[in-house]
């Protein structure tokens, strides 16, 4: 299989030819697509509600189809792309990423549902296939694409955020913050559509022989528990952190800002981590370090350190960065292959994606049930924990078959 890298560069040198920098390219402009729609909602949920008129449950589920979304369909991600090649099924699930944005923003309740759907599906390719795509195309610089990539992924987010709550309080309203992001969509489909002169399905002669079905491998397990517990402390975080610090004495305005400060501060370490795990045979002392962090950040909110806020957030924000990025490079750095980087992908999303979108419900059930957020903060403790057991051996030094 002659990659990218391969063709241009023995010596293991990343050679930036022109073929080379459209890839990268258009690997970052998809990696900014995958976030952004999904953060546009949040800030324009009240906008939404009060257009259409839907109870807040709908509203809730807003956030959470995609979450489901990615649960279901990132096993079948992988089979997709071995039958139509890497390269294809990124073009058809960005466009159809771009019918999602466009009729969830028409204006009715039945198609903003359903393009909120379709929206879920088409961002689960590209959760699933983009680390198995980097394998292929750059196995001896996975770790620098891996940074671009979660960059992009954290920035676009970030913006998203930001501009969608100026806009659905414009004259654009919420349907125009909604389809702000087809724009981007739009061009990752033009950019990505050279691409396609080197897509190629599997061959057969190619394939690796899998000594072991890959759900009975315990390295399969712990890459799928990291996954989905780091994303369980992402999404409930940023479900619940502005009510949390609403409820211990900060102004709804300043507590608003907590998350946008954790999201930002995800930035560097989402940089640092992919560059440094793929230099090492076992990514252990980072996942020491993110959990100090998470640590950190974790106690100053349960103990109610308020006036440091900010010193917490900027420290979950770290953890987040750093496990979030070592989850996906562990994707390629727990695998021998493209494809089968992309099925422990599938895998690892789809069970790690269901649980977490059971974070946010099981957090406010708590809260209603003890009447406070007093036991629901030190869960997250208690997750973070699990998530280092896990982690740990995840990162251990060996394949998962």
């Amino acid at each position: 299989m002659v990659t990218h890298e391969q063709s241009t560069s023995p010596s293991k040198k990343l050679s930036w030819t022109g073929t080379t920098l459209l890839l990268v390219i258009g690997i970052i402009f998809i990696a900014s697509t995958l976030r952004m729609p999904l953060t546009a909602v949040g800030p324009s949920i009240s906008f939404i509600r009060e257009g259409l008129g839907i109870s807040n449950v709908l509203a809730g589920l807003l956030t959470t189809i995609p979450l489901l979304a990615f649960a279901v369909v990132s096993p079948f991600a992988p089979i997709v792309a071995r039958k139509f090649g890497l390269e294809l099924t990124l073009l058809l699930s960005t466009i159809l990423l771009a019918l999602g944005i466009v009729l969830r923003s028409l204006g009715t309740t039945e198609l903003l549902v359903f393009g909120t759907i379709l929206i879920g599906v088409a961002i689960s390719f590209g959760n699933v296939l983009i680390p198995g795509l980097l394998k292929l195309k750059f196995p001896y610089h996975v770790g620098l694409l891996m940074a671009c990539f979660t960059m992009s992924m954290n920035l676009s987010a970030g913006v998203g955020a930001g501009i969608s709550y100026p806009v659905a309080n414009s004259s654009l309203g919420w349907q125009g913050a909604l389809a702000l992001s087809i724009v981007l969509v739009v061009i990752t489909i033009l950019i990505w559509i050279p691409q396609l002169k080197f897509n190629k399905p599997e061959p057969t002669v190619a394939t690796t022989k899998v000594r072991i079905p890959l759900w009975k491998s315990p390295v399969t397990w712990a890459v799928t528990g990291a996954m989905g517990l780091q994303s369980l402390l992402f999404y409930t975080t940023a479900a619940w952190i502005p009510e949390i610090y609403i409820a211990q004495g900060l102004p709804a305005d300043r507590a608003g800002w907590m998350f946008s400060t954790m999201q930002l501060s995800q930035i560097p370490m989402a940089i640092l981590t992919p560059i440094i795990a793929g230099k090492m045979k076992s990514q252990r002392p980072l996942v020491f370090v993110f959990t100090a962090f998470y640590l950190i950040g974790f106690i100053g909110l349960v103990m109610e350190w308020t006036s440091l806020a900010v010193l917490w957030m900027v420290f979950l924000g770290m953890a987040g960065g750093a496990s979030f990025a070592l989850a996906m490079m562990l994707f390629t750095l727990r695998t021998r292959t493209a494809y089968e980087a992309a099925d422990l992908s599938g895998f690892a999303q789809s069970g790690g994606y269901l649980l977490a979108a059971s974070g946010p419900i099981l957090f406010g059930y708590l809260h209603d049930l003890f009447g406070g957020w007093d036991i629901a903060g030190w869960l997250f403790i208690v997750v973070v924990l699990v998530l280092f057991a896990s982690a740990m051996r995840a990162s251990k030094n060996e394949y998962v078959n």
